[in-house]
């Protein structure tokens, strides 16, 4: 899954949390200064073109709402973390964690615990 820019993101995060719009009510949920409709509109429709919006025709307008959920999102978004960086391996992922004193002992007995309740 490709990685959203910022702005995407910023985007994207609206359309979970509000549902399907028009580009107007897009807008409307920013603060000011409001970006411009047109650079709000393309950025829609390039997000409908990578495959996170699809599009619902209402007369002459479009209202977008997203086809990949936010949990999708970050789910490709860690796969591809871990395929950049540690090579695709999880365990590299978490190893990198705990010499990096990110995680502690303590943190890894509870994941632990969540895997094997998971069998």
């Amino acid at each position: 899954m490709k990685r959203l820019t910022r702005k995407e993101e910023e985007i994207m995060d609206l359309f979970w949390e509000n549902g399907p719009m028009f580009v107007r009510e897009l807008r409307e949920r920013y603060a000011d200064p409001k970006p411009h409709f047109n650079t709000l509109s393309t950025m829609v429709r390039i997000l409908e073109s990578e495959g996170f919006l699809t599009h619902a025709t209402h007369g002459n307008s479009f209202q977008y709402l997203p086809v990949v959920t936010r949990e999708q999102y970050h789910r490709g978004s860690v796969a591809n973390l871990v395929d950049k960086y540690f090579g695709n391996s999880y365990r590299a992922m978490v190893s990198a964690f705990v010499e990096e004193e990110k995680l502690s002992l303590e943190d890894l007995k509870e994941i632990i615990g969540q895997i094997e309740k998971g069998k």
